[in-house]
């Protein structure tokens, strides 16, 4: 539910790489999520051995949020408020990702309850396969559970091997609202997976959305 590819500005994995290592994991869905960009997730929807779901991690002025099932890029620096309202207005979901991790650039949990109170969240991302402290884990799993939310979990990917570190296992789908009912009913799994990202030499080209 949260992966990254050589669109985001952070990650070098090419649509060759993505393909193996979805392969080697044998994921059945994959969330594209890249940073402030959907084009690639666009570009790969036919190209990949599993299903995309077309995502965007969104820099907000208070952190990041990231939209599922969108038609179209969302531009950075909107408020948390507005940048939830645009994802449900593409008849996306809401996911807040990495929620509590004061390593990561996530939203403040004042935010996050904001989100909540005004009825503009979908999913919390109850595992992060980044996050190493398992107690930050329970804290995301209990909020979820606690304001009734659905609990989702993501590799965070930004290498190729990470993707499959975590995931749910889930009921099939046939669109975002199916796939949040189905979600509510799923299983997570994963484990801590945040290897460091070997030097190649390689030049990746600006892609623009």
């Amino acid at each position: 539910m949260h992966s990254h590819t050589m669109w985001s500005g952070d990650c070098t994995t090419t649509p060759d790489e993505l393909a193996a290592g979805l392969q080697a994991c044998a994921i059945d869905v994959v969330c594209i999520t890249d940073h402030n960009a959907t084009a690639g997730a666009f570009e790969l929807q036919n190209d990949l051995p599993c299903r995309v779901v077309v995502g965007e991690e969104i820099r907000i002025g208070q952190g990041e949020l990231i939209g599922l099932f969108l038609s179209e890029r969302l531009p950075t620096g909107m408020s948390v408020i507005d940048t939830a309202k645009a994802i449900r207005e593409q008849g996306g979901l809401v996911y807040v990702p990495h929620p509590f991790d004061p390593m990561r650039n996530c939203l403040a949990p004042s935010d996050i309850d904001r989100l909540v109170a005004a009825g503009l969240v979908d999913a919390l991302e109850a595992y992060n396969a980044k996050t190493s402290l398992r107690s930050l884990q329970r804290q995301a799993a209990d909020y979820a559970a606690a304001n009734n939310l659905a609990a989702g979990a993501g590799s965070d990917a930004h290498v190729p091997d990470a993707f499959g570190a975590a995931y749910v296992e889930m009921a099939d789908f046939v669109d975002a609202q199916s796939f949040l009912t189905s979600l509510r009913g799923g299983r997570i799994a994963g484990h801590h997976f945040d290897a460091a990202r070997p030097w190649t030499p390689r030049i990746i080209p600006s892609i623009p959305d």
